[in-house]
């Protein structure tokens, strides 16, 4: 006898396939401007391909693989439902099929999935890199202390080899722990200022060694060149010059809470993919803080959980020191999305160890 499919596999299932259509069909709907990243990687017309970086491994698999010599449709017919596997196999909650906030926003992640991810993209191979981490938290026979040390590791390696961004996201996200320890009121939103005050002095150091703060050699110089152009709809450009260590603690803050409350872009009313990142991105936001709260208050109980949570939250602030546009901030926040899943659903995936 065939057993019956529950309600919340079902749902997960019908969701996969029809932005399974929705990823094949991207190639065809969207402008060319949204594909210069997947032509740079596919095509590698600068010969970019190597051993470091993002770009040069990224094109290194593509061709390894051989996926960069299949149109992108196909390719996208490949790496979405590879994607979908994975969320399947860190589980699916038993209450995916009600409609609620925070089923929602899994469901807008899978659509963004599908729209992000469904080309050569650094993201794909973003995605598969962070899932072990997950499944080490999912995993009660891999003791806290030993997930803690194969995470650290696992993003300082991810640094040096491929983003040098994530290799701030131990040092972050280890600060905000330590001081999360000390007793005081607003714990959770001081244990983010401290994070963001730690990202400050992070670039205030690299500024003084190397003469030029870390937003200043990555956003402001992206942003720079693109000024008047097409692309610069959603761009994120702080107040003052950062050129200063007050232009620069000021970028650091302006650019964490565009790119987490970015109320500014509803502005861009007509660009329905703008306005749903930013109903997105605020909902997650304040769901992932509410979360956290919990996880600082019974940190003993909730210890992976909250590994989880410093991992994101650290991205979230690392975001606003490099993050170029709001487009680009939703494209990288995709490619952390098993993160982003587990933390929403811990509370079911305990339960199923239980």
């Amino acid at each position: 006898m065939y057993k019956t499919l529950k309600k919340s596999t079902a749902t997960f299932l019908l969701i996969a396939i029809a932005n399974l259509v929705v990823a094949f069909a991207v190639f065809f709907i969207l402008p060319p401007k949204f594909f210069y990243d997947a032509a740079t990687i596919a095509y590698d017309k600068g010969n970019l391909i190597g051993y470091i970086g993002s770009y040069p491994l990224t094109i290194l698999f593509y061709k390894i693989s051989g996926l960069r010599n299949l149109p992108f449709p196909v390719i996208a017919l490949i790496q979405f439902p590879v994607l979908m596997y994975v969320l399947y196999k860190i589980g699916i909650p038993g209450n995916f099929e009600k409609i609620n906030v925070k089923n929602i926003l899994v469901y807008m992640g899978i659509l963004m999935i599908a729209i992000f991810i469904s080309m050569p993209s650094k993201e794909f191979l973003t995605f598969l890199y962070v899932t072990p981490i997950v499944f080490m938290c999912k995993n009660d026979k891999i003791s806290v202390k030993k997930t803690i040390l194969y995470t650290i590791l696992m993003l300082l390696f991810f640094g040096i080899i491929y983003r040098p961004y994530y290799a701030m996201i131990p040092i972050i996200g280890g600060g905000m722990y330590l001081l999360s320890l000390i007793s005081f009121k607003n714990k959770t939103i001081k244990t983010i200022f401290y994070g963001l005050l730690i990202a400050f002095f992070l670039s205030l150091s690299h500024g003084i060694i190397k003469g030029k703060y870390l937003s200043e050699i990555s956003r402001e110089l992206v942003n720079n060149d693109r000024i008047g152009s097409a692309d610069a709809n959603s761009m994120i450009t702080s107040p003052l010059k950062t050129d200063t260590w007050y232009g620069e603690m000021v970028s650091v803050f302006y650019g964490f809470f565009t790119v987490n409350f970015p109320l500014n872009g509803l502005k861009h009313i007509f660009s329905p993919q703008i306005i749903m990142f930013i109903i997105w991105q605020l909902l997650l936001f304040y769901i992932l803080l509410v979360r956290f709260s919990k996880c600082l208050k019974e940190r003993k109980t909730y210890s992976k959980e909250l590994l989880i949570l410093l991992i994101i939250f650290s991205f979230f602030i690392v975001q606003g020191v490099f993050e170029p546009d709001l487009g680009t901030a939703v494209r990288h926040k995709i490619g952390i999305f098993p993160l982003i899943y587990f933390a929403l659903y811990y509370e079911s995936f305990r339960k199923e160890l239980q």
